[in-house]
């Protein structure tokens, strides 16, 4: 009884699966080259039934078993299948590495000459300070922070939308002063050395347009934590150091030391103007801030009575944020204007400069590539 029962349920087993090899034979077109092994493991099982010769089925059941799930069950791929699967993998794979390792940006502006120009395409390494979700600012690992001298890549507090490229000159908790196109550093001097003077001059764009011009200005290297980097200020700054080293007094402080933080040059007592509002996102219409994560840090009177190119006040970085600057002193918008970057806006830090060029003109078909920048490193 056993025995019989066994027999059918092989039979009904055999059946079936002789029913889906001869249905795959008949509509199927690409068995993988091994459709003449599954005709003959089929022929078998199918004489092996009507014989009513079990053992014989039993023996040539798992050979077309193995076959049907090779040939059948899996589902063929065509080789544009392949290419679609192949390309969407490394869609995928790019994807996650933009969204958390690497990602490319170009260079609008010259706000960080001469380090780096106008379409200058660089790589910015987004794994260095921790891993964000994808799309968002909240950040699951946090593996270090921005360090002074490096050049960051960040969502604008004010703007969150654009990005922006600056060097980081202060971290939480230190204070900032520019005065004379000076910066202190925790009530000390960033050492400095002027380059060129007259003579010194470089190549601007129009925003909007394909129009380039000339610039004057004078270059200087600083030295920051180990990191040397040129910086660019306007062509006066070399005539106006001389200046106040022969005579020990100057105009009022430049306009770029602070937004609004206006020392008045009295013969005998210059004076700063008061209140001093901290650089910080403007606020909207009803009053409340633009940019809430962003944090007003603090004005702190040094002394007054001094001579205007000497330290007034500093800026403290409030915690959680960095300040930065552009390293186009006299054509960068910076913290000097709109406050401290958030850490959690940051996307990452410059790497090294992949593509370059001077222009690229439909109109003319032009393309200049800068061939001496691509492959450096963004120090």
């Amino acid at each position: 009884m056993r025995a019989a029962s066994l027999d059918q349920r092989v039979r009904r087993e055999a059946e079936a699966l002789a029913r889906e090899a001869h249905a795959a034979l008949n509509l199927k077109r690409n068995l993988r080259g091994r459709a003449g092994t599954l005709e003959s493991a089929v022929r078998e099982v199918d004489q092996a039934l009507a014989a009513k010769d079990y053992q014989r089925v039993r023996q040539g059941l798992p050979v077309l078993d193995a076959l049907v799930d090779e040939l059948i069950k899996r589902p063929d791929k065509s080789t544009t299948r392949d290419y679609v699967e192949s390309i969407g993998a490394a869609i995928l794979i790019a994807l996650a590495l933009r969204a958390m390792v690497l990602e490319a940006f170009k260079i609008p502006s010259s706000s960080m000459y001469p380090t780096l120009e106008i379409n200058d395409h660089i790589f910015v390494n987004k794994f260095i300070y921790g891993i964000h979700i994808p799309f968002t600012t909240t950040k699951i690992v946090e593996w270090r922070k921005p360090k002074r001298g490096e050049v960051i890549v960040f969502a604008m507090p004010c703007e969150p939308e654009k990005d922006y490229i600056k060097r980081v000159v202060a971290t939480e908790g230190q204070s900032v002063e520019v005065r004379c196109s000076v910066l202190y550093v925790d009530g000390k001097k960033v050492d400095n050395e002027l380059i060129e003077g007259a003579g010194c001059s470089y190549e601007d764009q129009n925003e909007g347009s394909d129009e380039w011009y000339r610039r004057p200005c004078s270059e200087y290297v600083e030295h920051v934590d180990g990191h040397a980097y040129h910086t660019y200020h306007d062509e006066d700054r070399p005539a106006r150091d001389l200046k106040f080293a022969k005579e020990g007094s100057l105009p009022p402080s430049d306009y770029r030391d602070y937004k609004d933080y206006k020392v008045f040059a009295d013969k005998d007592f210059p004076r700063i103007d008061y209140p001093h509002p901290a650089p910080r996102c403007p606020a909207l219409a009803d009053g409340s801030p633009s940019a809430p994560t962003q944090l007003p840090g603090e004005i702190v009177e040094v002394k007054q009575g001094v001579g205007v190119c000497e330290q007034q006040v500093h800026y403290v970085v409030p915690k959680g944020h960095v300040f930065v600057m552009g390293d186009n002193r006299s054509n960068s918008n910076d913290s000097r204007f709109w406050g401290s970057v958030p850490i959690e806006n940051i996307k990452g830090k410059a790497l090294f400069i992949w593509l370059s060029y001077r222009d690229l003109s439909v109109r003319n078909t032009r393309f200049e590539l800068r061939w001496d920048r691509i492959g450096n490193f963004v120090k």
